[in-house]
């Protein structure tokens, strides 16, 4: 059985695989679509907990999140940071298939 998002995740064949880890492997990220707002990138802004930077500003999480039946105080209303958290953590859960479950991964 191969491994969840091993070193060849996301590369479907040999020539993927030599172009990526040959050519791109070593190169900075850049992420062009970013919920992080480009301001607070250049500031270096420090976010207290992980539902602030996760969560923020990030509207396929809202969206999939409204889908699960969360209620919207939850997804942007003013439930705690905590509380919100915990209720993306409780959908993500049954996001199997969904590229957001694949992000999720991917940002952490």
């Amino acid at each position: 059985m191969k491994s969840f998002m091993d070193k060849e995740f996301l590369l479907e064949s040999e020539v993927a695989s030599k172009l990526y880890h040959e050519y791109a492997e070593n190169t900075p990220v850049l992420d062009y679509h970013c919920h992080i707002s480009p301001q607070e990138i250049a500031e270096d802004r420090r976010f207290d907990n992980i539902a602030q930077v996760w969560l923020g500003g990030d509207h396929y999480k809202w969206r999939y999140m409204r889908s699960c039946g969360t209620e919207e105080k939850y997804c942007t209303g003013n439930a705690s940071d905590h509380d919100k958290f915990i209720k993306w953590a409780e959908c993500l859960e049954k996001a199997i298939g969904n590229p957001l479950y694949h992000w999720s991964h991917l940002e952490l």
